[in-house]
This record gives C-alpha cells, sequence and structure tokens, in this order.
C-alpha cells in the first residue's frame, strides 16, 4: 500500500466519521417524536445517503448501524426492537438508492434510486411493523392492520419523500464542498450548462418538496 492510498483511506473514514456524527446529531436534535403514539421521525437517512452516495452502498450501511446503535443507546427507549426497526429502514432505504446511484452517478440514476428506495422502505416497514408492533405494543395483530392505511403508510411515505427531496436538495452542495476541501478526489469532468441547469431545477423543486413535506408530516402529527 502506497503512502498516497493510505492517505487517501484515512481521508475517507474521517469523512465517513464525520457525515455519521452528523446523522447522530440531526437524530437527536432533529427529530419529532410519538407521531401517532410510537413513531418517529429524524432526518438521519438524509445525511447517511449522501455518506453511501459518496463511498458506496457499504460503506452507507456501515454508517447506518453506527448511528442506529448510538440512538439505541441515548434517545431512543425502544431498546433492540427500535433497534431493528430503526437500522431495517435506514439499511433499505440508504442501501437500495445508493446501489443504483453508485455504479453510474447521474442525475436520473439519483433520481431513481431515490424512488426505488422510498419505495423498498416502504413496503418492508410496512412488513416488519406488522411483525414486531404487535410484540412491542402488546397488541393483537389486528389492531396494527387497522393502523396502516391510517397511520403507517402515509407516515412511511411521507418520511420517505421528504428524505428524497432532502437528499436532492442538498447532496450536490455537500458533495462540492467536500471536493474543494480536498476531503474527496475531484470529479474528472466539467457540467455543461445544461447539466448545471438540470442541477438548479432538481435542487428548487427539491426545496418546495421539502417545504411541503414537512408542512404536511406536522399537519399529520397533530392530526394524529
Amino acid at each position: 500500500m502506497t503512502a498516497k492510498t493510505s492517505t487517501g483511506k484515512i481521508k475517507n473514514l474521517a469523512v465517513m466519521a464525520m457525515l455519521t456524527a452528523l446523522a447522530i446529531a440531526a437524530d437527536i436534535f432533529l427529530r419529532i417524536p410519538n407521531i401517532g403514539g410510537f413513531l418517529t421521525y429524524e432526518p438521519k437517512d438524509v445525511i447517511l445517503t449522501i455518506g453511501a452516495f459518496v463511498f458506496g452502498p457499504v460503506a452507507g450501511l456501515c454508517m447506518s448501524l453506527v448511528t442506529c446503535l448510538v440512538e439505541m443507546v441515548t434517545v431512543s427507549s425502544t431498546g433492540f426492537i427500535g433497534l431493528l426497526m430503526n437500522f431495517l429502514a435506514s439499511a433499505v432505504f440508504v442501501g437500495t438508492a445508493s446501489v443504483i446511484y453508485y455504479r453510474k452517478k447521474t442525475m436520473s440514476r439519483a433520481i431513481v434510486g431515490l424512488l426505488a428506495g422510498s419505495a423498498a422502505m416502504i413496503v418492508v416497514m410496512l412488513l416488519w411493523n406488522f411483525i414486531m408492533t404487535p410484540i412491542y405494543m402488546g397488541v393483537p395483530r389486528e389492531a396494527v392492520v387497522s393502523l396502516i392505511l391510517p397511520l403507517l403508510l402515509p407516515f412511511n411515505a411521507i418520511k420517505a419523500a421528504l428524505n428524497a427531496a432532502l437528499v436532492l436538495m442538498l447532496y450536490k452542495g455537500v458533495v462540492t464542498a467536500l471536493r474543494k476541501s480536498g476531503l474527496i478526489p475531484k470529479r474528472e469532468s466539467s457540467d455543461g450548462e445544461n447539466k448545471k441547469l438540470n442541477t438548479v431545477i432538481v435542487t428548487v423543486v427539491s426545496a418546495l418538496a421539502v417545504a411541503t413535506m414537512i408542512l404536511v408530516l406536522l399537519i399529520f402529527a397533530h392530526i394524529i
């Protein structure tokens, strides 16, 4: 291993540690708890997905696991079941989106990846809520089924849409800042005018979507 390779790996680990710390901070300080009595929204998956887009799916899963473990021993009161559910939600969203995007890093693949990650997370979390919520809450499984349409499905859909929009809005700026600071290599390609315009359009639309989803989530939390 050359000194240059070793330095590059150390830089990568340092950036991954920094992003993990930011995800933990977002988990602790930006959470909306007690939605429907037992659900919580926190934007940690946004930062974890950005990390996975930069360093790959395996790195994203590792950062997700560390973040969820820290959450379990700090702000969470749901123990191992909460750890399992949180890690599943993050791993499916982050992993699916980054697998699609990482092979060919284009805006269209980022959008497709985030849509696929959102759909996968919704399906997986509905299934695991059906399995685990009766155990955690001590209620019959039929009671959980009755919550799918009014609570579980809309919550997971809003969460996925908000996280996806935030990733699209923030990713370019974060990566540009990391490149300018020398923490990750510069990309050997120049942005044309059309690509810059597409980035601006996606950022603006994503910002509008984020504002809308936050409003919907707050209203949904208040109503529930």
